[in-house]
């Protein structure tokens, strides 16, 4: 069976609280609005997930964070799990049996080094939400919005 995902980075240069205070609430709300604008054109589904920190394989937390949050049950299966653990500097990106068909690994790959070098730039809002915008991207050229389509997944970010 094919892996889904893919790189995970460790986020040296970066300076973390907790999964609760790492973004403020305006920069919540900046990546919020993010995900709603990435979604705006697709069917697909976009989520962060933030934790203090990951004690086994980030990929393999993101991929049960993407279950534990009912990703994989998006009608096209085309949901995209961005998981940061703040404390641990680590990242990996999860995306769903339907996005994952289209896209190759080398977009993730590029995803994760998005938000990476934005982070040891101190830009962690920025990163994020240039990430969640090519996303989106990627996932309106293969998943465009369908009239009548509902936003099947909350926009907030998950926090643990």
């Amino acid at each position: 069976m094919k892996q889904r995902f893919k790189k995970i980075q460790n986020m040296e240069n970066t300076t973390v609280a907790t999964a609760k205070t790492f973004f403020s609430e305006l920069e919540k709300e900046t990546i919020v609005k993010a995900i709603q604008e990435a979604e705006k054109n697709t069917s697909g589904e976009i989520r962060l997930h933030l934790e203090n920190k990951c004690s086994r394989d980030p990929l393999h937390r993101a991929k049960e964070v993407f279950a534990e949050l009912k990703m994989h049950k998006t009608e096209l299966k085309n949901g995209v799990l961005i998981y940061i653990a703040v404390q641990d500097h680590q990242i990996a990106i999860w995306g769903g049996e339907g996005i994952n068909y289209h896209v190759g690994q080398a977009f993730w790959e590029d995803e994760v080094n998005i938000i990476t070098s934005h982070f040891k730039a101190g830009k962690y809002t920025e990163g994020v939400s240039k990430a969640i915008i090519q996303v989106g991207e990627n996932l309106k050229k293969y998943f465009p919005y369908i009239n009548g389509d509902t936003n099947e997944l909350p926009d907030e970010i998950s926090i643990n």
